[in-house]
């Protein structure tokens, strides 16, 4: 009866918690608690459960405070109220790391001796806060800028060049460029948010892929012929139809296209191809390879896992000046991530660089 009693009471918290007994062994624990520290808690040690000594001090003090030290406390936090102790501690829960936010407290007399112990993950929280930080930092760094920039022509145009048609000219033309990438950045920023705000959401249409490849190349025909690269194709004439979003897939594959046509243009000539994988081990099923390979100046190696972070640029200067955001693998990697994909990067210096997109053939993989 105890028993039950002590499981429909953990049951009706809505965060993870468990239960020990007096000798500290998990009494009971509901799904939350199973689901965060891992399934068959009961009889187990707590020990075992939370390895970390600050919270092993807490959960001996609830259970004999006569005894025990004086438990752990968080100085950012109340003094303890009622023999609740409340603390922040990284430990290992389940075999990997969390940031846990952890409340001890003595059972209710009615349900036995033995504590409660409340943990509550708050890793992803902490992770996003610190993301959104940085991306605040990134962000007004990226406008900080050409504003100061445009503000200080303002300031000629209105002094000194007043009357300088040349000097009028070229600083409009300038300011136009930073108007320019300043409403890149704002329109790359906001396809960024739409599309981490869809990344949970499988796509829930169908994709003519190989038309779709064959319509960005047509899309970008004049930008490729005006940097004199050649486009090479294969496979795109045959019939193939995948789960995917049209609008996002574009995006895709015209930031990368474009991409290899800015930096790899050097080289003459751009690869596009698509290819079927039998069996692709990471997606556990039958995938597709898009494939876009330039025969440019290539990336150095150190350079290549962090190409797709916000604002990482491999040459800030070169990139901000051809129109650049370092927004758009960062977009890409979302987009794919949401079709249950993997984005591939491979370069050389000197040989070129290599961008493959692998796309599941069927909903139900990845």
């Amino acid at each position: 009866m105890a028993s039950r009693r002590l499981a429909g009471f953990l049951d009706a918290v809505p965060v993870p918690m468990l239960a020990v007994d007096r000798d500290a062994r998990v009494a009971a624990a509901n799904a939350l608690a199973a689901a965060l520290l891992g399934a068959d808690l009961e009889g187990r040690p707590f020990v075992t459960v939370l390895r970390h000594p600050a919270i092993l001090r807490a959960v001996d003090w609830a259970l004999d405070p006569t005894e025990a030290p004086q438990p752990p406390h968080d100085p950012a936090l109340p003094k303890p109220p009622d023999g609740v102790v409340t603390l922040r501690a990284n430990c290992a829960a389940d075999g990997r790391e969390i940031l846990a936010e952890v409340t001890v407290a003595p059972l209710p007399a009615a349900l036995g001796r033995g504590a409660t112990i409340a943990v509550q993950d708050r890793s992803m929280a902490e992770e996003a806060e610190q993301m959104r930080r940085d991306f605040v930092a990134n962000v007004s760094h990226e406008l900080k800028t050409p504003l100061t920039a445009m503000t200080g022509f303002i300031e000629t145009l209105r002094g000194p060049a007043r009357d300088d048609a040349r000097a009028r000219d070229r600083f409009l033309d300038i300011m136009e460029r930073e108007a320019g990438r300043m409403n890149r950045l704002i329109s790359d920023l906001l396809s960024l948010s739409r599309v981490q705000a869809e990344e949970r959401q499988r796509p829930a249409g169908r994709v003519d892929l190989p038309g779709l490849l064959r319509g960005t190349l047509a899309m970008l025909g004049p930008r490729i012929e005006a940097a004199g690269v050649v486009v090479r194709t294969q496979g795109l004439d045959q019939p193939l139809r995948l789960p995917g979003d049209t609008d996002q897939l574009t995006q895709v594959f015209q930031n990368l296209i474009e991409n290899a046509v800015k930096y790899g243009g050097s080289g003459g000539v751009l690869r596009v191809s698509l290819s079927r994988i039998p069996h692709e081990a990471v997606l556990r099923g039958p995938a597709w390879a898009v494939t876009i390979e330039d025969h440019g100046d290539g990336i150095e190696e150190q350079h290549l896992p962090r190409l797709t972070e916000r604002f990482y640029r491999v040459d800030g200067h070169r990139a901000r000046a051809q129109g650049g955001t370092g927004l758009g693998l960062a977009i890409v990697k979302h987009i794919v991530n949401r079709h249950r994909g993997r984005l591939r990067i491979d370069s050389r210096v000197g040989e070129g660089s290599r961008f493959t997109v692998v796309l599941p053939e069927t909903a139900g993989r990845g």
